[in-house]
């Protein structure tokens, strides 16, 4: 972790400000899925950076993350992960959920929405940070689990993913 000063900060007055920002990235770093490689804060201009290895930051491919604890609707869906039936979009961090880049634009999809793998289907907020939620394969959108602004935990199903012919 890099912690950019700015010298006006760290002379008398500063510390106690420093302290917050130190807390909020650790806050930051509990809330994500992955270790990140590294994380810059610059405090004149408030920047934060976040920056994962290669294939392991939001969006990577959800097969090599550990799994979430199974539940009784994953159970129940014995041909998950085949392409014959109904698979999951998942949250990639704790969060609130949001269907579209903004308020009051158009949804990033719609149920029955073709999709390809990588395209954009909502977003979470994690702590100011907004991560793209992302198909993980060719499908069609099924049912869309959260509605805009919801809270979601680490690996809660978002939204479902049919094959593509149903």
């Amino acid at each position: 972790m890099t912690m950019l000063e700015e010298p006006d900060l760290a002379a008398g007055g500063g510390h106690g400000r420093v302290e917050e920002i130190v807390t909020a990235v650790r806050d930051l770093l509990t809330a994500l899925p992955h270790r990140p490689e590294r994380i810059s804060v610059r405090v004149g201009a408030a920047e934060v950076e976040v920056v994962w290895p290669a294939g392991d930051g939001p969006g990577s491919d959800p097969a090599a993350d550990p799994a979430p604890e199974a539940d009784a609707d994953s159970a129940a869906d014995p041909g998950a992960g085949t392409g014959t039936a109904s698979e999951w979009v998942c949250a990639p961090s704790v969060g609130v959920f949001y269907r579209a880049p903004e308020p009051g634009a158009r949804p990033f999809v719609e149920e029955g929405d073709a999709v390809e793998p990588g395209r954009q289907v909502a977003i979470v907020e994690a702590m100011k940070l907004m991560l793209p939620v992302e198909a993980g394969r060719r499908g069609r959108v099924g049912t869309i689990l959260k509605r805009d602004g919801e809270t979601v935990e680490y690996g809660e199903r978002l939204i479902e993913l049919l094959p593509p012919g149903d």
